[in-house]
C-alpha cells in the first residue's frame, strides 16, 4: 500500500511521514467501509496528530534500512520518497480493485496539506469515539456518512 501510495502523488514524489499515515488509514478503513474487511490487515491506534497503524513506525524504519525509502527531514516536517531500490518492489499484494481506491484518495488528498487531513481524520466517528492510546475499530467506520468517508 506504502509504494503504491509513493507512486501515486504528484509533484517532487515526496511525501509527510504524517500526511502518508492518514492516507493509509483513509483507504484501510474506506476499504472496510465497502468489503467489511481491512486492506492491510493493520490496527491503528488513536494518537494525537491522528489514527496511525502500530507496525508504522517500524515498517519505515526497515524499508529505510533497506534501501526502499529515504526519510528527510525538511523544516518540520519528515519527508517520505521511494528510492531506485524501492522500485522494484512490486505490487502484487494489491488488487486492482484496490489500488483504485488508493488512486481516489491521492486524488483527493494530494493537494492537501498535512494538517488537512489531519483535521478530517478527527473528525471522523471512529477517530472521536475512541481514547487515547486505543485501538480503533474498523467497525465504527460503517457509522459515517458516505461523503465523509475519505
Amino acid at each position: 500500500m506504502l509504494f503504491v501510495f509513493l507512486r501515486a502523488i504528484t509533484g517532487e514524489k515526496k511525501i509527510p511521514k504524517t500526511k502518508l499515515a492518514k492516507l493509509l488509514y483513509l483507504s484501510d478503513f474506506a476499504w472496510f467501509y465497502n468489503k467489511h474487511e481491512s486492506m492491510s490487515g493493520l490496527e491503528y491506534r488513536k494518537f494525537e496528530h491522528g489514527p496511525v497503524p502500530d507496525y508504522y513506525f517500524r515498517l519505515l524504519e526497515e524499508l529505510e534500512s533497506d534501501s526502499k525509502i529515504i526519510i528527510e527531514s525538511k523544516e518540520k516536517a519528515l519527508l517520505i520518497s521511494e528510492t531506485r531500490v524501492g522500485e522494484k518492489v512490486g505490487e502484487d499484494l494489491i488488487s486492482g480493485e484496490e489500488k483504485k481506491l488508493i488512486k481516489k484518495i491521492v486524488k483527493r488528498w494530494d493537494n492537501k496539506n498535512t494538517k488537512e487531513i489531519v483535521g478530517f481524520a478527527h473528525s471522523q466517528i471512529p477517530y472521536t469515539f475512541v481514547d487515547k492510546g486505543d485501538i480503533i475499530p474498523y467497525e465504527l467506520i460503517t457509522q459515517e456518512d458516505p461523503e465523509h468517508v475519505y
